[in-house]
């Protein structure tokens, strides 16, 4: 007979003498347990006594957290966290170094607990490590295990950065500011004031007055992949919290300083492979980078403005070779009319108000005037070519360029916040100074290409525009080096090569609507299901790594999940780096009974995406998360690294269950895998040789076995 559900079997270890092996009961108080064991090994004063995981984090069990623990687990008997810390915090200010030195590296590692830290935080510990920075006599491991144990502490958000110091701000600032500082103190001072401007307007201002941009460029430029993050980490936030008339000033000053050119030289085009976190710094750059461009995004031209009326005339102008301009008002405004129609834009009498349209507002006009001045040549050759045409098969220049200047600013998400979990950096964004402008001159150029290739007229305006947006994404998403590369990308994509790839991802569908067809087709579909049903299990087995979203990334905590060889227990455990491969079933010192599960959640649905604030349930982390609910009333919550192990999971587990698999990907695994099966098993039929006589005995289409590679 199975013990009840509120029973764990665990085994409790105390340093020098035999574990204790007991069963816990889950309905009475710790402190009635904690005093049974304590009473097994005749140890007196049970109440400064507590109990904690011997393996992993170590962290102490608490009558909230009690639920998490398992049968097999093995704890340990520790004294309790406000003991500790009261022991800490008096080793921490004693005057024997050596003793000091130990309370510190003790301290840094129990301060992850929020158990502990909460103990310390309240005995005024926080304000005891700031006055031990403050006071400069700390150096090397000191130093750097007060940092750790100071920026663990302040993570849990118990008590505000605003209370912080302008001393400790400007000693911290010290630290990275110096030429020749510890590796460990440099990391977790850049840290710490990255968590200070994200955390604090006040601190934000403070921290901008202390660290200047050209010392954190200087970071950029070691050999430690580590620092360079760290450091990309400071100025993305000095960038984020920047009020907005400063975020045009401190993009000028890093242009000044070259960034994009430095962190093109020394990380991406380095000799060493980079990291998802520094992938992701990149990407916030790149995205806050990008983002400048929204206020001209959404400003509407105004048709008043002489000023901005003198950029129409001056694409006017250069398109036109500056051709004497007739005398008379009348004549004037007629060739003005018939040269704003050959520039393409919809309205020719006050092609201004073509632009009063956000997005993509004036930064449309911004980009024909760059092309105009940049690549006057290519410019000139565009609306003389297609002002010269009488076939009604004319590029309008002007409306495709403005639609495409919309289109491009949705590509990229100009104006979004970045994602928490995207990495989803272009390197070739970092090879121009003027990349976004040059993009849009090799956009503008491949949609004038593709204009062409189609035979298009103006009423094939929107079908032209849906092909261009689909050869850039594809291009893309080959994630080019340089703006040549993508050009190179964007040749092999014509139109043919567009029409070619639908015709292929549809996987000929069209063809396969006869009954007979529809029929073999719907006795093929189970096995297919089948087949995909083992492919999502057996991955599950092989198991995967999802990272812990905290508040510092940079930490870059992991676990790993895998499903039994058996299908009977889902194994999970906390790793201290990303896994190189298979993680064993022993290492893993968690599970869950496949039986104890109720049902899987996805999105806004999961626990931890309910918990996490409005800022931070971006779409992109809703869309990978889920939620294994299990027996009695516990959660395991994940967030999968990308779509593809979202899908593989969500739909094994599914699948696990007895579940419907739902998801994009298993649709399209299905119609990719039938009409690869209804095409061979077809082949079959038309190689069948029928003889003359005597007529052939009816049979089957032979079956083709296959597997199916997803990885």
């Amino acid at each position: 007979m199975p013990p009840p559900a509120d029973i764990v079997k665990v085994a409790i270890e105390w340093p020098g003498a035999n574990a204790q092996l007991i069963e816990m009961d889950q309905k009475r108080p710790l402190t009635s347990i904690i005093r049974e064991v304590c009473d097994g090994w005749s140890l007196s004063g049970s109440e400064q006594f507590a109990l904690r995981y011997a393996d992993g984090p170590q962290l102490y069990i608490t009558e909230q957290g009690r639920g998490e623990i398992k049968n097999g687990t093995i704890l340990r008997l520790a004294i309790s966290p406000g003991r500790a810390a009261r022991q800490l915090l008096e080793r921490i200010q004693s005057h024997g170094i050596d003793a000091r030195l130990e309370a510190l590296k003790e301290l840094a590692k129990l301060s992850a607990d929020p158990t502990f830290a909460t103990e310390f935080i309240n005995m005024e510990g926080i304000g005891t490590l700031a006055r031990l920075v403050e006071s400069g006599t700390h150096f090397g491991e000191m130093l750097a295990f007060t940092l750790t144990a100071f920026l663990e502490l302040m993570d849990h958000g118990i008590v505000s950065w605003d209370l912080i110091s302008l001393s400790f701000i400007k000693q911290i600032a010290g630290y990275v500011n110096q030429p020749m500082v510890d590796v460990s103190i440099l990391q977790r001072s850049l840290a710490i004031l990255e968590s200070m401007v994200l955390n604090s307007h006040s601190l934000y201002h403070r921290v901008a007055q202390e660290i200047t941009v050209g010392q954190l460029i200087g970071h950029l430029q070691v050999s430690n992949q580590e620092i360079q993050t760290y450091a990309i980490a400071l100025i993305n936030a000095l960038f984020l919290k920047a009020p907005e008339d400063r975020r045009q000033e401190m993009a000028s000053t890093l242009a000044q300083k070259h960034l994009r050119s430095i962190i093109l030289n020394h990380i991406i085009r380095g000799n060493r492979p980079i990291k998802a976190e520094m992938a992701h710094q990149l990407y916030v750059l790149q995205v806050l980078t990008f983002n400048l461009l929204e206020e001209r995004m959404m400003t509407k031209m105004d048709p008043n403005d002489q000023t901005q009326r003198d950029i129409i005339f001056e694409l006017r102008r250069i398109a036109f070779d500056g051709e004497n301009d007739p005398t008379g008002t009348e004549k004037r405004k007629a060739m003005y009319t018939k040269d704003y129609k050959m520039l393409g834009f919809t309205n020719h009498i006050n092609p201004a108000m073509d632009f009063t349209q956000t997005p993509p507002g004036m930064l449309a006009l911004d980009n024909m005037l760059y092309l105009a001045k940049a690549h006057q040549d290519t410019y000139i050759r565009i609306v003389l070519e297609n002002s010269s045409r009488e076939d009604k098969h004319e590029c309008p220049f002007g409306r495709c360029a403005i639609e495409l200047t919309r289109m491009l600013c949705e590509i990229l998400q100009v104006g979004e916040l970045p994602n928490e979990g995207c990495n989803d950096f272009h390197p070739m964004f970092f090879t121009h100074d003027r990349a976004w402008e040059e993009f849009f001159c090799v956009c503008i150029q491949l949609l004038n290409k593709t204009w062409k290739e189609m035979r298009a007229t103006a009423e094939d305006f929107n079908k032209v525009m849906q092909v261009v947006r689909e050869q850039i994404t594809r291009a893309l998403a080959m994630k080019p080096s340089s703006l040549d590369q993508l050009k190179n990308k964007l040749r092999g994509l014509n139109y043919s090569e567009i029409l070619r790839l639908r015709q292929s991802e549809r996987m000929s569908q069209d063809d396969f609507q006869s009954p007979p067809i529809i029929e073999l087709r719907e006795r093929i579909q189970p096995e297919i299901l089948e087949l995909i049903k083992q492919q999502r299990l057996n991955r599950l087995c092989e198991g995967s790594c999802f990272r812990k979203l905290g508040n510092r990334r940079r930490q870059e905590k992991f676990w790993f999940c895998r499903l039994s060889l058996n299908h009977k227990v889902l194994h999970y455990g906390d790793l201290d780096e990303s896994p190189q491969g298979e993680v064993p079933f022993e290492l893993l010192s968690d599970k869950i009974p496949v039986s104890d599960i109720k049902s899987v959640v996805t999105g806004k649905d999961c626990p931890h995406m309910k918990e996490k604030s409005a800022l931070k349930q971006n779409k992109e982390v809703l869309e990978l998360a889920f939620s294994v609910l299990y027996d009695p009333d516990e959660t395991l919550n994940f967030v999968a690294p990308n779509k593809y192990e979202y899908c593989i999971w969500t739909d094994g587990l599914c699948a696990l269950l007895g579940r419907e698999m739902g998801s994009d990907l298993t649709r399209s695994d299905l119609d990719t895998l039938i009409s690869m099966e209804m095409k061979l098993r077809l082949l079959d039929l038309e190689n069948i040789t029928i003889p003359e006589a005597p007529p052939p005995v009816p049979k089957e289409p032979s079956s083709y076995n296959f597997t199916y590679n997803y990885s």
